[in-house]
């Protein structure tokens, strides 16, 4: 079964404490996209606000650092109450960071760690880091927008992780997809071999939330 993670920056931001209540009864893990405006185009949120979701939520807090120098805030956003953090491949190549050293910062702060790569990044560029990381999370969009549309190449992408992963025997790895999941496509992705769906605009721009969720959780059952 793969867990859905709502994208908070999706969720009305006038009523955020009750998106973050609805959503402990609803999905498995938040999803918290933090931007800079210098690795993505973008502004979204940072320290305050994810400090103050992690007061309301009971299910885990999945933080995504689209940011330069990750490595300088991985100790902030823990400390805010991250459980798991991921950061992208790029940030850290482009900036001269380890990657390695970067994964080894997030574990010994005793949270689980992630590297994102953009669609345009071939996904062997993630297979040095097999065994070290606890979870790829596989961009479907580019990163710094919401409500873009799923890009099909997506699924042959997951299939080329999960093989990887085998082939390797690190079949506990988590593989997750972010951008453009919905109802119509969640069970394809979850049959790819995705672990972890974050969906945004389809869950919390929904009127129709709940049937959503349970949609996506019926298919990826099915899937």
């Amino acid at each position: 079964m793969a867990l859905l993670a709502p994208s908070v920056l999706a969720a009305d931001f006038l009523h955020l404490e009750r998106d973050i209540l609805w959503a402990n009864e609803h999905a498995d893990i938040l999803h918290l996209d933090v931007m800079d405006g210098i690795f993505v185009p973008n502004i979204s949120f940072g320290v305050p606000v994810v400090q103050a979701i992690s007061t309301l939520s009971t299910i885990p807090l999945d933080v995504h650092l689209m940011i330069v120098r990750p490595d300088r805030y991985i100790p902030v956003f823990a400390k805010a109450g991250a459980s798991m953090i991921s950061f992208h491949l790029e940030a850290a190549l482009d900036s001269g960071i380890s990657a390695d050293s970067t994964l080894d910062q997030i574990h010994s702060l005793g949270l689980k760690a992630g590297i994102a790569i953009d669609p345009d990044v071939p996904v062997a560029d993630l297979f040095p880091y097999i065994g070290k990381a606890d979870y790829f999370l596989i961009m479907s969009v580019f990163a710094g927008f919401g409500g873009q549309k799923f890009i099909p190449a997506t699924l042959d992408r997951i299939a080329t992780m999960r093989e990887e992963l085998k082939r390797k025997g690190n079949c506990s790895t988590l593989i997750e997809i972010d951008g453009g999941v919905n109802r119509e496509n969640a069970s394809s992705i979850a049959r790819g071999g995705a672990d972890i769906l974050v969906a945004g605009s389809a869950v919390f721009g929904s009127p129709y939330r709940d049937e959503v969720v349970e949609a996506v959780h019926e298919n990826t059952l099915s899937g």
